[in-house]
């Protein structure tokens, strides 16, 4: 073997050691740049045949060819085996471990007291009901005259009502969803079938059965030959589909003065069924058997007057509860205060029901 083929092969050995040797893509691509390079020892040994004697060409040309061939082979499979390894390292560096718990962000939930009166709206109009809604700061009139409260109606104190500033705009924060079925009557023609879920305010202290700020649901039916009998069938309907199927309602004399004949309307119990033995030991009614639930009547003829009905052709009635209370008997919510003190705990229980 010459010299010049002792080199060759020596050039050709040292960059396949330094191939060999490469442990990354980024230390590859500096071994290609020293051996394979344009300014690599065997490129500028092939740019030297040109000065080599004619009878030599051929054989230099061909020792050197082989040698960056071998190279350059080596390198394309050096290259690929590190892309193999590099995509490996990626996926396990990379990796997401889904076995990860799955609460370590809390789970949210929808407010309880929003998923029962959507529920309440769903019940009613499923019946053909339509839902009606109005403006927290109501008028005066709608509030109180439409309604047969007159001037001297002690539910227009301030033992009961916020009145809003200036006085002589005569507008209050509603005190019930009322002004609602009003305005329904004052703008559509009977037959009319609206219930009006919402928030309403008075002037209560806080404790555990009252807030100032709370949410009712009222109902109104103005149809010909409305009695109360449909009432009472309406109430026993909506029970069953809240508190469940052996739930009914019993009427007990009452006054109101947009209703006449008015009756405040029982719930009975649906734990223990106002079974004897049952209920000497049930916390739900506390021993009743009943659980008290809002207020009801037939609509006053006056009513329909001022809101512009015939009352000679038609009649009809109302009725309202609650929300808040419907969700602490419903769920055996101890203290109002819990709905609303802003403790995310409270309503993850309820989950997100829709």
């Amino acid at each position: 073997m010459s010299d010049d083929d002792r080199t060759i092969e020596e050039l050709r050995d040292a960059a396949l050691t330094a191939i060999a040797g490469a442990g990354s893509l980024e230390d590859l691509k500096q071994v290609r740049l020293e051996h394979a390079g344009d300014r690599s020892p065997l490129a500028l040994a092939n740019r030297s045949i040109g000065s080599m004697p004619a009878a030599e060409r051929k054989s230099a040309g061909q020792r050197i060819g082989a040698a960056r061939k071998a190279v350059s082979t080596e390198l394309a499979a050096r290259t690929e085996a590190l892309e193999i390894e590099a995509e490996a390292r990626m996926l396990v560096d990379e990796a997401v471990d889904v076995t990860l718990a799955y609460d370590r962000d809390p789970v949210g939930a929808r407010h309880p007291v929003t998923t029962l009166d959507e529920r309440i709206a769903d019940v009613f109009v499923a019946m053909g009901w339509e839902v009606a809604e109005g403006p927290q700061v109501e008028a005066e009139w709608l509030n109180f005259d439409a309604l047969n409260l007159g001037p001297d109606h002690p539910a227009r104190t301030l033992q009961d009502t916020f009145w809003v500033a200036p006085s002589s705009d005569a507008k209050v924060l509603r005190t019930h969803t009322s002004p609602v079925q009003a305005r329904a009557m004052l703008t559509r023609e009977p037959p009319l079938y609206v219930v009006s879920p919402g928030r309403v305010f008075r002037t209560d202290e806080l404790d555990a059965t009252h807030t100032p700020v709370f949410h009712q649901v009222e109902g109104l039916a103005v149809d010909e030959g409305i009695t109360m009998g449909h009432l009472k069938g309406t109430l026993d309907h909506f029970a069953r589909s809240i508190f469940g199927a052996v739930s009914v309602t019993r009427f007990r004399p009452s006054y109101f003065p947009f209703t006449e004949p008015s009756a405040e309307f029982d719930l009975r119990c649906f734990v223990c069924d106002d079974e004897p033995d049952a209920r000497a030991t049930c916390r739900t009614c506390r021993g009743e058997g009943w659980i008290e639930w809002g207020g009801c009547g037939v609509v006053n003829p006056r009513v329909l007057v001022a809101c512009g009905v015939d009352p000679k052709r038609y009649t009809g009635f109302a009725f309202g509860m609650g929300i808040d209370r419907s969700l602490m008997v419903r769920h055996g919510v101890a203290d109002i205060r819990d709905l609303f003190d802003g403790d995310v705990r409270f309503p993850r229980p309820f989950g997100i029901e829709v």
